[in-house]
């Protein structure tokens, strides 16, 4: 009884941070705006300036943002459930560079649409975890495979993306924000297509927690329950690399999200999906809204992409969770 209201306490405490980190996010900025000029303006009261402010810049950055967020964490926490490694996240283990090198293939194919971008970030992102998974695969996720092998992944995508971009100026003049990640230039034609794969994904999620825990526990254990392992281990890659893709096409290569995020709230309301999920998606989705709401604040009027501030903050923190860790394997049981 005590942990079920400990828990309802932290998730009361994570929906108000959302709720408190989307307010200041439409108020503060270049321009800052009172809470009753945005209450006016959202309800049509307001005056122009104020209004499209809000529904052209505003409104679709910080929905990108708990979005982004969101999707990055959960998509954390389950690589790191499937892989059986801690120190699994979309930017750790070559996911988002994947991604980012779909975007890249897309946009020199001159596929611009928000939902080009977004499939080709899934596409990319989806090779990335399958070739990641087979190496982890073949040596129960230790710390050379996952770790190291996904550097070196990040490595060649990155190598690939970046030929693209020599090759076609034209794709580094869009990749320029792209490669750090950030908000400022989020519209509703990137953000709608993402925001319902990302949307549904979760969705799907929210409905295999059990079977996220069992093939937590090993593959052993899960065939011991009658758990076809391999058909659920595949699902929940789809659903990770969807996750990072649609997140990565319209705010860029975020880093370490999905890396302190789940790690954190495991810490507080432990590993049990059906806690663990929910909760990583509120804190992910403030998390990432307030970094970018330092990021836009601390030089103003110049601006931080927020890529910056998740690299100051995630860089120690990987570092210290690495030793900490001693690589990130788990044990499995069974």
């Amino acid at each position: 009884m005590k942990a079920k209201r400990s828990y309802r306490l932290f998730m009361a405490g994570a929906v108000l941070a959302v709720l408190i980190c989307g307010v200041l996010s439409l108020m503060l900025g270049t321009v800052d705006f009172s809470l009753s000029q945005v209450v006016e303006a959202l309800g049509g009261r307001g005056d122009r300036v104020t209004e499209n402010i809000l529904r052209y810049s505003r409104i679709p950055r910080t929905l990108g943002c708990l979005l982004a967020g969101a999707a990055l964490a959960v998509s954390g926490a389950v690589l790191q459930s499937v892989l059986a490694n801690d120190l699994a996240s979309p930017s750790i283990i070559g996911v988002n560079a994947g991604a980012g090198l779909g975007v890249a293939v897309a946009c020199a194919l001159g596929s611009l649409s928000g939902l080009a971008v977004s499939t080709a970030a899934f596409l990319g992102s989806l090779a990335a975890v399958t070739l990641i998974a087979v190496f982890a695969r073949a040596s129960l996720a230790s710390r050379t495979t996952v770790i190291l092998g996904g550097v070196a992944l990040n490595s060649v995508l990155g190598a690939i993306r970046e030929a693209i971009g020599v090759l076609d100026p034209d794709v580094t003049m869009l990749a320029a924000e792209f490669r750090v990640g950030g908000f400022s230039s989020v519209t509703y034609a990137r953000l709608v297509p993402a925001a319902v794969m990302i949307l549904g994904a979760l969705a799907v999620l929210m409905t295999l927690l059990n079977e996220l825990d069992v093939v937590s526990l090993g593959d052993d254990t899960a065939r011991g329950v009658g758990l076809k392992v391999g058909k659920y281990r595949i699902l929940f890659l789809i659903l990770a690399a969807l996750l990072a893709g649609a997140a990565v096409s319209f705010a860029g290569l975020l880093g370490f999200v999905g890396l302190i995020v789940p790690h954190f709230v495991r810490r507080l309301v432990g590993s049990e999906s059906r806690r663990l999920l929910p909760a990583a998606a509120l804190v992910g989705g403030a998390f990432v809204c307030g970094c970018d709401l330092v990021a836009r604040l601390l030089f103003r009027p110049y601006e931080l992409p927020v890529g910056i501030v998740l690299s100051v903050i995630g860089g120690p923190v990987f570092v210290w969770m690495l030793v900490r860790l001693k690589g990130g394997r788990r044990d499995r049981a069974g």
